[in-house]
């Protein structure tokens, strides 16, 4: 199950930088690419120009899920309806909001990653969803992801002055994960985890790789995620 609206593709080398770090500091740039790196030992947050001033909504029924609504004044803000015969899932965020996070999934772990997701991003993050949760998590699981990379992408609106490029690893005591990520309008995903358990409460693991794919789906975000350490050390802590 997809969104009907495909991902933007940018359009100009102007549109091409995405991904500002919360701190960092800046590598050297190459006089033949318009791109700027940046590595952080702290959060990324989406932040543009002073001058970008412009929000895109998205709204949708189940004739259309995806199209776009009247635009507002004020902050970057997507915002996202999907409703589908199993699910009925409304997300809303704002870029330059203050890491705010009001999420009600009926998942009790995916609410609490999505809370996670707001306030190390430091962007505010709404999401409402119900589904048929009595029969398995996957349907809530997928569309809210395609929900929430449809509102990301809508939010963005055309990227000017954002920078592109976002590369993070979060160290939490025994585990090691490396995350790189490009916000080009190519959605792809390279997801090596390993995850030692089915479940995480009543969460099921294998769903984690799909909600990152249909993420980057709708989003057109270039995903890679990397499990640096975590594996060997829980076996040996089973011992």
């Amino acid at each position: 199950m997809e969104l009907s609206s495909s991902p933007r593709l940018l359009s100009s080398s102007t549109s091409l930088m995405l991904l500002k770090p919360k701190v960092g500091f800046r590598v050297p740039q190459i006089s033949s690419s318009p791109f700027h790196f940046h590595r952080s030992v702290s959060s990324l947050k989406l932040i543009g120009r002073m001058e970008f001033n412009r929000t895109v909504c998205c709204a949708s029924s189940s004739e259309g899920n995806g199209s776009p609504v009247l635009p507002s004044s004020g902050s970057r803000v997507g915002e996202v309806k999907r409703v589908t015969k199993e699910t009925n899932v409304s997300v809303k965020i704002n870029l330059d909001g203050s890491g705010i996070a009001d999420s009600n999934t009926g998942i009790p772990f995916l609410d609490h990653m999505l809370d996670q997701l707001s306030s190390h991003g430091v962007f505010d993050v709404h999401v409402r969803a119900t589904g048929d949760i009595h029969i398995d998590d996957h349907h809530t699981n997928e569309d809210v992801a395609l929900a929430i990379g449809s509102a990301l992408l809508n939010a963005l609106g055309d990227r000017k002055g954002i920078y592109r490029f976002g590369d993070f690893s979060a160290p939490l005591d025994e585990a090691l994960i490396h995350v790189s990520l490009d916000l080009s309008g190519r959605p792809h995903l390279s997801c090596d985890l390993q995850i030692p358990t089915e479940r995480v409460g009543t969460y099921d693991t294998q769903l984690v790789e799909h909600f990152f794919q249909s993420l980057v789906n709708t989003s057109g975000m270039t995903l890679h995620i990397r499990q640096v350490k975590f594996l060997e050390q829980f076996l040996l802590y089973l011992q």
